[in-house]
């Protein structure tokens, strides 16, 4: 379970479309708050999806070689499947003119509410789905285990963790890389999509498969 929500939870923290959404949040006015309520807000949604299977399975995972293991590995893999073909999508589009949302010029006068909701909205559901099938596969007996869920929402969080704090602490500073960060991401965001889905993807499909035979 580990490994699967650390490669998951990285997944999810590199993503960079919301990264780039979360930066021309704190480049607009009350940027700080606002992009606090998005931190939160996200932070709440991974929070929900673990808590609603825990409660679903009540922390008792399908017995192996059984119709409901088997169909959590089914699933696994199918989201797998699903991540090398949204790879493969986004490969054949690179290069081409891509226009920024409506909603990306209006973070001025987007409200706290507003911004925790575009959390929700931009959140990369393929990869919290892989990362809830991992749960219902899982027995959480120990602290560890329990830390090891703590740590996976929190390293989902930790681009824009990282990005708010800098911009709290260090806001003369701040305004000058975030702008450098977003250029990098503009010009490199269907490379770091291919890599991240492509991975996962492959890694998500691979051990499905090698767990259905075995």
């Amino acid at each position: 379970m580990v490994l699967d929500l650390l490669l998951i939870g990285l997944g999810i923290t590199l993503e960079p479309f919301p990264l780039t959404a979360f930066i021309l949040m704190l480049s607009a006015e009350k940027g700080t708050l606002k992009g606090l309520a998005f931190l939160l807000g996200w932070l709440a949604c991974l929070v929900a999806v673990i808590a609603a299977v825990i409660l679903t399975t009540g922390n008792s995972p399908p017995k192996p070689q059984t119709a409901p293991s088997t169909a959590v590995l089914a699933v696994k893999l199918a989201l797998g499947v699903v991540l090398i073909l949204l790879a493969m999508r986004q490969r054949r589009r690179m290069g081409r003119p891509r226009k920024p949302p409506a909603w990306m010029a209006s973070m001025d006068r987007l409200s706290l509410w507003s911004a925790a909701g575009l959390a929700a909205f931009l959140q990369p559901w393929a990869l919290v789905a892989a990362g809830a099938t991992t749960v219902v596969g899982a027995k959480l007996a120990t602290a560890g285990d329990y830390l090891a869920l703590v740590f996976f929402c929190l390293l989902a969080t930790g681009s824009f963790l990282y990005l708010e704090l800098y911009a709290t602490f260090a806001p003369a500073k701040a305004g000058a890389r975030l702008a450098r960060l977003r250029a990098w991401l503009d010009s490199h965001q269907d490379q770091v999509i291919i890599a991240v889905f492509l991975l996962l993807g492959l890694w998500l499909t691979g051990k499905s498969i090698y767990l259905l035979v075995t």
